[in-house]
Formats: structure tokens, C-alpha cells, sequence
């Protein structure tokens, strides 16, 4: 019986985490700033949904993007390039996407891409931002 609850409690611990997550981080408030334009407009809109799912949301800058985390466990981020926006998901490959918005094919991760003038389902990619900031939540709470 021990070494399953060995094996139980090495899963429960098999998340990513990122030390430095703090509630309101300047230097996402700088990153908006460096990409103006209606990209940057894009990421700054879904990143705040990111930022008003709880009270324990923290944030960060992480290989050079914004990331919103349940403490110190990354849920989602956004991403600006030439002609696109990436709101990402940690653990994407595990939410449920009804919409098929997701994108990607790792083990974890997945991405949305947004473009200007391409119309997005709204409603979709909010929620898969709401179920990815349960979901880590769930994975926290209780492994």
C-alpha cells in the first residue's frame, strides 16, 4: 500500500511551478506598453480575463511572455508575434474545448490564435480561460 500512495503523492507534485508570482507585476504593465497596436489591445484584453478569476491569481513574466498562475502554478498566458496572439494553456490538453478553439499538439500545453479582423468565439475562450483556472485550481487543492 505505501508504494502507492509513494506513487500517488510523486503525481501530485508533477505540475509545473514558477517562483517569483506575485499579484500585480510592473513588468506585465511594461510588456502591454512594448506592444502597442491592435495586437497588443488583444493580448491586454484576454489577459485581464486571466487576471479576474480569483483572488489567488498571480503573475509573471516567463520566457518573454505575461502568465497568469493559481500561486505559483501557471494556468495561462498570452503571447504577442507578427501577426497573431497565442492566449495559452498550460494544461490544455486536458480542458474541454467544445469550441474547438484549442491548438497544438504537445503533451500539455495547447494555444488559441487571434488575429485582427478574424471574429473569435468570445464566450468559448473565456470559458476554456475559467476551466483552465479551476482546473489548476482542482490539481493544487488535491493532486
Amino acid at each position: 500500500m505505501s508504494g502507492i500512495r509513494n506513487e500517488w503523492a510523486d503525481k501530485k507534485a508533477q505540475f509545473l511551478r514558477f517562483n517569483g508570482a506575485v499579484e500585480r507585476d510592473p513588468a506585465i504593465d511594461r510588456w502591454m506598453n512594448d506592444h502597442p497596436g491592435e495586437l497588443g489591445a488583444i493580448a491586454q484584453q484576454w489577459f485581464e480575463v486571466m487576471r479576474k478569476c480569483g483572488d489567488e491569481v498571480r503573475e509573471l513574466i516567463h520566457d518573454g511572455c505575461p502568465v497568469a498562475c493559481l500561486g505559483d502554478a501557471p494556468f495561462g498566458y498570452v503571447n504577442v508575434f507578427t501577426s497573431h496572439v497565442n492566449v495559452g494553456f498550460f494544461h490544455g490538453a486536458a480542458l474541454p474545448d467544445p469550441a474547438r478553439l484549442l491548438q497544438g499538439t504537445g503533451k500539455f500545453m495547447r494555444h488559441v490564435k487571434l488575429r485582427p479582423g478574424t471574429p473569435i468565439n468570445g464566450a468559448a475562450l473565456s470559458k476554456l480561460i475559467e476551466t483552465s483556472y479551476a482546473d489548476i485550481k482542482a490539481r493544487v487543492e488535491h493532486g
